[in-house]
């Protein structure tokens, strides 16, 4: 019976990550194909990834960025919406972009008296504003979670790691269980 439930985790463990992911891929498929619900399967995404770039491709003209900048001016002036814009636009701009703020991964020795380390990325290495020009922040993500926290360390506790950011923060949100 033992060895019968043995197989039985086994199988589970083989399945269970092949088939979350394939249905998680395919309830986002569906749901942004169902944004421009046209009746044909998949056109709707097309149209979407057209869209896109047409949006892109405009947006990149000299003659469109006075409208962006005048409407994230006024975005950053409405009391709730400027909230809610500028933590959406900076997360964006953390991962995609020109100013992807995640590229720079380090281990932080937590305490002078302590070998103990945690992974984390540079966000800003100038911090003048808040008296701290001896100190770097860090933010560290966690594991299997879309959260993290921010330290202002002192420089001499980082060591900035030779390693690509995405295997870095696969590392660190796997909890330690891929390969870094």
């Amino acid at each position: 019976m033992r060895r019968l439930f043995r197989y039985f985790l086994n199988g589970l463990l083989i399945i269970a990550p092949f088939t979350l992911t394939v249905w998680i891929v395919v309830a986002i498929i569906d749901w942004l194909d169902g944004l421009f619900d046209i009746g044909i399967p998949g056109l709707g995404i097309l149209l979407m990834v057209v869209l896109l770039t047409v949006v892109g491709f405009i947006g990149s003209s000299l003659l469109v960025k006075p409208f962006f900048v005048l409407t994230e001016k006024v975005f950053h002036k409405v009391p709730l919406v400027s909230i809610i814009y500028s933590s959406i636009k900076d997360l964006f701009d953390a991962f995609v972009g020109d100013n992807q703020k995640f590229n720079k991964p380090v281990m932080v020795k937590m305490s002078e008296d302590s070998d103990n380390c945690k992974l984390g990325f540079v966000t800003q290495e100038n911090i003048v504003r808040v008296d701290c020009q001896d100190k770097v922040a860090v933010y560290f993500p966690h594991s299997y979670n879309f959260s993290g926290e921010l330290f202002l360390v002192p420089l001499r506790n980082v060591t900035f790691l030779d390693a690509p950011s995405s295997e870095v923060m696969k590392f660190i949100v796997s909890g330690g269980v891929s390969k870094l």
